[in-house]
């Protein structure tokens, strides 16, 4: 089976060490949490634990594309609004 860069970036980030199905989840909240727990216990990170979590849930959300349904685009996007919350970074928008 040929593997997708995107894949490979997701699965073996340098910047993150992600609990297995992060992405996987309906709760906005328990996304945004185990990013930022990532992001925090990084070593390998470049930027902030805020840019790394959120680099990275962006990074998801492009990679999938067209191929996301609204539904889980609209809680993955939840999950920002909620990452930036666990920052204490004001609302997008």
């Amino acid at each position: 089976m040929t593997r997708k860069w995107s894949q490979e970036v997701t699965e073996h980030s340098d910047a993150l060490d992600l609990d297995e199905g992060v992405f996987a989840g309906d709760d906005p909240a328990r996304i945004a949490a185990s990013l930022k727990h990532s992001a925090e216990h990084s070593r390998r990170r470049k930027g902030t634990p805020f840019q790394s979590a959120m680099s990275m849930l962006t990074f998801y959300i492009n990679r999938a594309g067209k191929q996301l349904p609204a539904s889980r685009r609209r809680t993955l996007n939840e999950a920002k609004d909620e990452l930036r919350k666990a920052f204490g970074r004001p609302a997008h928008g």
